[in-house]
């Protein structure tokens, strides 16, 4: 609640003016009956038809006066309801950017997602519905009770009795319901993962005729969902039978005691007619009280869902130069003795609270990217010796890179390559600081990667990714991707991207607007796009992730040339799948399960070691 308030207090002259005029509205809808009850016991005995003209005067405009400042009122809370949750949004698309890797892992992707779309909703609809009805029902409820003893004691003390009860259920029933409206949250984290996968490899469902397999997968998901909402949905409900049923006990009770009390004398016609009337009052307000209370009760939940995001301390915020490391490498970029593994550097359990069940398997399905790597030695140029020592793995941490080292200088190139998992991307994520060592150096430009600013340090860098995305936009805005690169600029990208040849057989050229994900494009033209987009900044660093793997090896072959006549002081690093790619390069690096097993030019590589040279035989087809 907390949370909710610290926005909607930045809108605090909207949210006043909301609610004094629900204030003055609901006071003028509770004095219609009362100006009823006159007329019928006061004015109609008289037989003066200019007082009843009048007070039917009086009724209307009461009536319109509640119309106008309800509806006004309204407005006011959309506007700033509306206005608290974009900055809640956008505060919270901010904030996951700006994750770690590591809280990015413990989060999952799917949970932030729906923490965007309907944990947000659940908030605006309570910042919304909450300003108007927070005010309105409580008025309605006491308003209605003070103004009806003040008719007759007797009746009132039945209201009394039936408006307490209901609202203590409702209370109780509401913080019931915060826990369950939890898990709900988590249940929709496990749709949108079900669905994002399918959504993104549904070209492998379908070739793999998978469809049914994976409508059962998301048919048990979606069961789980529904019933949760179910439970959810029921006890949430438990208040409006109990309230039917205290309503018509209530207006049972006032129709037969009214009724004697008018047969008595002591009371009179008009009294009844009010009394129902402002029964009615009540009863909506203990319901508004109770829709307030189930609104708030799912807010509660998905507020304290979006807070977690938010309240995450920067990841890897950079630390004073005092507190770096320092080197004497006159290299650009230096490995020094780096160790990393995936279990540590994710953080302590209990670092991130309200994580699901669904968070915590795609966590685990990422880290199983990477397989347990032992702790061995620091391989050097062109060795492939072991330590004899045995592999050294901590009990449920995983390992992804061993004691990496390595130097490169400035313009210069290195070739990663290795078995799926051994390690090569989470060079990368290093090297970008994405995550921290858990032991060891990495130093750009004679400085420790954990003192540059990330915008300064990721600036540095042209980079592809594996299943790297293409956007929704034109091609060149793919290529620019906002960084104000000039039409020549994009083109002589596109051109030494090879890209250029297929978008200008485009009718619009590079206005084409690529379809999400690039599903209108092949991989290759995918591919060539995102080296584009890397290139067209002229990168200090290029960093190249298997971003060939669709590329004919003639394409290939020229954007490598291309590379290297065109960006000579550009420090280029290739990690790739095929030795063609990168045998070319000053220094290349064998990964072997987070080992380096070879290290050193194609030739010394293919003299010390034996699995570089199976992989270089396998793939040319050369005999040995």
């Amino acid at each position: 609640m907390k949370f909710m308030l610290s926005y909607l207090k930045r809108y605090r002259w909207l949210v006043a003016a909301c609610m004094s005029l629900k204030l003055l509205g609901t006071i003028l809808e509770l004095l219609i009956p009362y100006v009823l009850e006159y007329m019928i016991d006061e004015v109609a005995p008289t037989k003066q038809m200019s007082l009843v003209l009048l007070w039917g005067a009086v009724m209307l405009a009461l009536a319109a006066l509640t119309r106008l400042t309800n509806v006004t009122a309204n407005r006011l809370s959309v506007k700033s309801a509306k206005s608290a949750t974009y900055e809640i949004r956008r505060d919270l698309f901010w904030h996951s950017l700006n994750l770690s890797g590591s809280q990015t892992d413990k989060f999952g992707l799917p949970s932030l997602t729906s923490r965007m779309t309907s944990d947000s909703y659940n908030v605006q609809s309570f910042l919304q519905s909450g300003q108007a009805l927070g005010v309105r029902a409580p008025i309605m409820l006491v308003g209605g009770i003070v103004i009806t003893m003040t008719m007759d004691v007797g009746l009132s003390a039945i209201l009394c009795v039936m408006a307490p009860v209901m609202l203590v259920v409702t209370v109780a029933v509401s913080l019931w319901g915060i826990p369950l409206y939890d898990k709900v949250q988590q249940s929709v984290d496990e749709i949108v993962r079900i669905m994002r996968e399918n959504i993104t490899g549904i070209r492998v469902v379908k070739a793999l005729s998978k469809e049914d397999y994976e409508r059962r997968r998301f048919g048990a998901a979606n069961e789980t969902m529904t019933r949760r909402e179910r439970k959810a949905g029921v006890v949430m409900a438990l208040p409006g039978p109990l309230m039917t049923l205290a309503l018509n006990i209530g207006l049972t009770l006032v129709v037969v005691i009214g009724a004697i009390r008018v047969n008595n004398g002591v009371t009179k016609p008009g009294v009844i007619l009010a009394f129902l009337t402002y029964f009615n009052m009540i009863l909506m307000g203990v319901m508004g009280l109770n829709r307030v209370f189930m609104m708030l009760s799912k807010a509660t939940a998905s507020a304290k869902r979006i807070e977690a995001v938010i309240a995450q301390p920067e990841g890897l915020a950079a630390i004073p130069e005092e507190q770096a490391a320092y080197t004497d490498r006159e290299e650009f970029i230096v490995f020094d003795h780096v160790s990393f593994r995936y279990g540590e550097a994710s953080g302590k359990p209990g670092d991130i609270t309200q994580t699901s069940a669904a968070e915590t398997e795609d966590s685990e399905k990422m880290k199983q990217t990477e397989r347990l790597a032992s702790v061995g030695k620091s391989a050097g140029r062109a060795e492939n010796t072991s330590s004899g020592e045995e592999p050294t793995v901590h009990e449920g941490i995983q390992m992804s890179i061993s004691e990496l080292s390595f130097a490169m200088k400035k313009g210069g190139s290195l070739g990663i390559i290795g078995a799926t998992g051994c390690g090569k991307t989470t060079v990368i994520n290093l090297l970008m600081r994405f995550y921290d060592p858990t032991e060891g150096h990495i130093f750009v430009d004679g400085k420790d990667v954990r003192t540059y600013e990330k915008d300064d340090l990721r600036r540095k860098f042209g980079v592809v990714f594996q299943n790297d995305v293409i956007f929704a936009e034109s091609l060149a805005e793919n290529i620019d991707f906002g960084r104000s690169v000039d039409e020549e600029g994009i083109r002589t990208a596109a051109a030494n991207a090879r890209a250029q040849e297929f978008i200008e057989a485009y009718d619009d050229t590079y206005q084409h607007r690529a379809a999400i994900h690039g599903a209108n494009l092949s991989g290759g033209q995918r591919q060539r796009v995102l080296i584009a987009r890397a290139l067209a900044a002229h990168p200090e660093i290029l960093v190249l992730d298997d971003a060939s793997s669709a590329l004919d090896y003639k394409t290939d072959a020229a954007l490598r040339k291309v590379i290297r006549e065109e960006y000579r002081d550009t420090t280029t690093i290739v990690v790739a799948q095929r030795i063609s790619s990168i045998m070319s390069l000053d220094d290349i690096i064998m990964l072997d399960e987070g080992d380096v097993i070879g290290h050193g030019t194609h030739e010394e590589l293919m003299a010390s070691c034996p699995k570089y040279r199976e992989i270089y035989h396998t793939q040319m087809g050369e005999g040995r």
